[in-house]
């Protein structure tokens, strides 16, 4: 029997996202179905709006989705009806990458996650008894209801159940991401110098992963004066604008190279430029998405001869539940103070939630969907 529910609908980026009917399936052994609570607002849903991403349209789109569980199906361990959970990005959990606990770079990532249906085909939604484009990231979570999977569901710690779930929402992909880059792909040493370019959410949560390790000096880097003033708050020790020679000042401050170089930006130019500041075996993270026809040059003996390293990642390498687990443990101690990013919305204020996070006068757009 399927569930009724209420979902903002994407068509594009020729009109405004649209809150309307729809129905969830019956969930399958390994799905639960969630009453959401709260949803961060992300690029990557913009990006599939502008069709960046090969997602069809029209479609449900959010994933970083929180909520209670409503029920589960026969084979769900990871939550019960009444559990606090947040969601995330699914995976096959079979597959080479994710035997090794690395789900983030799973095999079978796009049938699971932009397909717009189960990797199997069938779909979770409909609109008027037709099927409808959802399952993103494994929730769609742009919506009052959403069906998840064991893969990409997080029960909240007991342990956390002051912290309301309104607040824990984003912390299943941006602020993810950021953090794992730097905790876990580039395992950032302490007392060695990092640049983090672009003061997003993930460039903030980087900067503030980069204090827990212990970095030094935190270099933030950015076009908006305000965004760095915030890093700094949060973490970096220097900041610098992109529009005013930040590549020399970088040099100037940690004339030995930079043991890391993290960008959020995907320009090509800065990413090259960030390579350049590199100490001998510095690594240069990536996670910002790119033009598909940019491609970037870096010096072959430059690069061999430093054993300096170029290293695209995904989601930080996260294995979802232990890692999101220690996020919020980190949040609790006062390490991790996201809440500083971010700025709610109601559900029905979806678009100027998103107007507001491409204008940046947001750095953390959430909805708020349904009372906890």
């Amino acid at each position: 029997m399927t569930v009724s529910a209420r979902a903002a609908i994407c068509r594009g980026n020729s009109e405004p996202f649209k809150i309307e009917d729809v129905e969830l399936d019956d969930l399958r052994p390994d799905e639960l179905r969630v009453r959401v609570v709260a949803c961060g607002v992300c690029h990557t849903d913009m990006a599939v709006r502008d069709e960046q991403l090969p997602v069809p349209h029209p479609v449900v789109l959010g994933h970083e989705g929180a909520g209670i569980v409503e029920e589960v199906g026969s084979a769900v361990t990871v939550a019960k009806p009444g559990d606090r959970v947040v969601m995330s990005f699914n995976s096959c959990g079979e597959c080479p990458s994710c035997s090794v606990d690395a789900p983030t770079y799973c095999y079978n990532f796009f049938p699971h996650n932009w397909s717009g249906k189960r990797a199997d085909g069938s779909a979770v939604m409909f609109k008027d008894g037709e099927p409808m484009n959802a399952n993103f990231f494994g929730q769609s979570s742009f919506a009052t209801h959403a069906i998840a999977h064991e893969q990409n569901t997080v029960k909240v710690p007991d342990s956390a159940a002051d912290i309301p779930l309104e607040r824990l929402a984003p912390i299943g992909c941006g602020l993810m991401t950021g953090a794992g880059a730097v905790l876990r792909s580039m395992e950032v040493r302490e007392g060695m110098p990092i640049a983090v370019f672009g003061a997003g959410t993930v460039g903030m949560a980087a900067i503030m992963a980069a204090r827990i390790a212990g970095a030094d000096p935190i270099i933030a880097v950015d076009v908006n004066d305000e965004r760095l003033a915030l890093a700094k708050e949060l973490g970096a020790t220097h900041t610098f604008n992109g529009k005013e020679g930040a590549t020399d000042k970088i040099r100037d401050l940690v004339p030995q190279g930079l043991g890391y170089a993290f960008d959020t930006t995907g320009i090509n130019t800065i990413i090259q430029d960030a390579w350049g500041l590199l100490a001998p075996m510095g690594i240069c993270g990536i996670v910002g998405a790119s033009s598909p026809e940019d491609d970037l040059t870096f010096n072959e003996s430059e690069f061999m001869g430093g054993g300096r390293r170029v290293m695209g990642i995904l989601g930080g390498d996260s294995d979802v539940g232990p890692f999101l687990c220690e996020l919020i443990e980190y949040h609790q101690k006062g390490q991790f103070p996201f809440e500083k990013l971010i700025g709610y919305f109601d559900f029905d204020q979806i678009n100027e939630a998103i107007h507001a996070s491409e204008d940046g006068s947001v750095v953390k757009p959430v909805l708020r969907i349904s009372k906890e």
